[in-house]
């Protein structure tokens, strides 16, 4: 493995040696079959604590790499395509979490962070690597049966101890665990409420102050469907757009429908269908409605991807 690229992490970073390898009518419009994005504290049973980061942006990265100066540091690059590397990640993080401390896994979606691979210069997933001081040492690149697994992380550990790096991690907080923001405080009791003009407002708000609130931006997308559906007749608008399949607000409105119900991929084929056969006046309404969609759902979600990469095809 070659030194990381330098614009991306701390320059005392250097080669180290490799150890290894549709809504009910009678309520407020939920959205059924999606990922929640964040939710009002609630009381729960108490959890394990989990040693786990997943990381979301360069930013993170770097301060991952950073907090080996304190101890190992175990980074996992997974994707959600690929069973093999979930495996590997959980069975990561149960070692690192038995290890009450001394070890902080680092998880890698490349999908989402793709440079992370390429400053590994990891060519697949799963991949593991250790690093110790701010040195990287690969320990897999491929599936491992879990005694090697962790007979490698014991390694690890040794190589840190002798290195004076004993670990003493502080778990790592959910994201449900983490008090949320005022604003989002103020957006989702706006919503509980059914005031979806104030959660619209009140996510705006957020953005304006943080314009990479992704989030914010998330939730604002959410609410604005949730708005445009919660007066809607469900049974009169499928019927209409049965009834004239070139009505472009039924279409749309249909598919806002079936992204409530839970029906991704129906919503996202009708509206690329609309697409292809829509006038060019026309074509920018429904794409702006499908990338609306598809923050809704969540970039990483296959669904998404699938239906993104249909669409370009359908605009060029």
């Amino acid at each position: 493995m070659a030194e990381f690229d330098a614009s991306r992490l701390p320059a005392s970073v250097r080669q180290a040696p490799a150890l290894g390898q549709e809504a009910p009518t009678s309520q407020a419009p939920s959205l059924a079959g999606l990922p929640a994005q964040e939710t009002a504290p609630a009381e729960a049973p108490a959890k394990e604590p989990s040693w786990r980061l997943d990381l979301a942006d360069a930013q993170q990265f770097q301060q991952a790499v950073q907090l080996s100066s304190q101890g190992a540091v175990v980074f996992v690059l997974w994707a959600p395509h690929s069973p093999a590397s979930v495996q590997m990640l959980e069975a990561t993080e149960a070692l690192v979490n038995s290890a009450g401390g001394n070890l902080l896994l680092a998880a890698v979606d490349i999908t989402k962070l793709p440079e992370v691979g390429q400053a590994f210069q990891v060519q697949g997933v799963p991949a593991g690597i250790a690093v110790l001081a701010g040195r990287p040492a690969p320990l897999f690149n491929g599936p491992l049966e879990p005694a090697a697994l962790t007979e490698l992380l014991g390694q690890v550990l040794q190589l840190a101890a002798q290195q004076g790096l004993p670990g003493g991690f502080e778990p790592v907080l959910a994201p449900e665990d983490k008090p949320l923001p005022p604003l989002h405080q103020e957006a989702i009791a706006a919503l509980d409420a059914g005031n979806y003009q104030g959660a619209q407002e009140a996510y705006q708000r957020a953005l304006a102050e943080n314009p990479g609130d992704q989030e914010a931006k998330i939730g604002l997308a959410q609410v604005q469907l949730l708005a445009r559906v919660a007066e809607l007749d469900a049974a009169a608008v499928r019927q209409q757009a049965a009834a004239a399949p070139e009505d472009i607000q039924a279409q749309l409105q249909v598919a806002d429908l079936d992204i409530v119900g839970g029906h991704v991929e129906d919503a996202f084929k009708r509206l690329i269908d609309l697409f292809k056969r829509a006038a060019a006046e026309d074509k920018n309404l429904i794409r702006q409605r499908l990338l609306d969609l598809f923050e809704v759902v969540g970039s990483a979600d296959p669904r998404v991807t699938k239906a993104r990469s249909a669409l370009m095809m359908a605009i060029f």
